[in-house]
């Protein structure tokens, strides 16, 4: 899948894009800016804030097993990210006394607080982020964006 790419940024062009292929470069650089955006600013989805605000919003704790299978992290990396998250001092990982092979990790109280920040953080971005489209513009882009999820669901079959 291949194409003749149009790298301005560098002054070469291999091919001239026609009308369709422009407007389809712009959208995908406009959808990939939301999405870089998304990610650094939303706070992720296997970083730290995710992590940290799930743990508190399961009552300050929960089983690294179960932590494991609601984020898309092999074990390796999960652990990774959780020493991390260790030696910041916002969680403690303890053996399950009833299931020595189970690790339960749960929030200190600074892992706690900084919990309540990012969820803070969070929501205000989410009540702010679409403000500056009408109620209807905000249905319409929900569709849209629907039917383009489909459509690349379909392509990645």
């Amino acid at each position: 899948m291949c194409e003749a790419i149009d790298d301005s940024s560098r002054g070469t062009t291999d091919a001239p894009l026609n009308e369709a292929d422009e407007r389809a470069r712009e959208l995908l650089a406009g959808l990939g800016f939301c999405g870089h955006y998304m990610h650094f600013h939303g706070g992720g989805r296997s970083g730290k804030a995710p992590i940290i605000c799930l743990i508190a919003k399961r009552g300050g704790q929960i089983s690294q097993q179960e932590l494991g299978g609601l984020f898309e992290l092999k074990p390796g990396s999960l652990s990774e990210v959780l020493a991390k998250l260790e030696a910041a001092g916002l969680i403690e990982r303890t053996r399950n006394p009833e299931d020595r092979r189970q690790l339960i990790i749960q929030l200190t109280d600074e892992g706690a607080r900084e919990a309540a920040l990012d969820q803070a953080a969070r929501e205000r971005f989410r009540s702010q982020a679409f403000t500056c489209l009408t109620p209807e513009e905000q249905e319409s882009l929900a569709i849209m964006l629907k039917k383009i999820r489909t459509r690349w669901e379909e392509l990645d079959a």
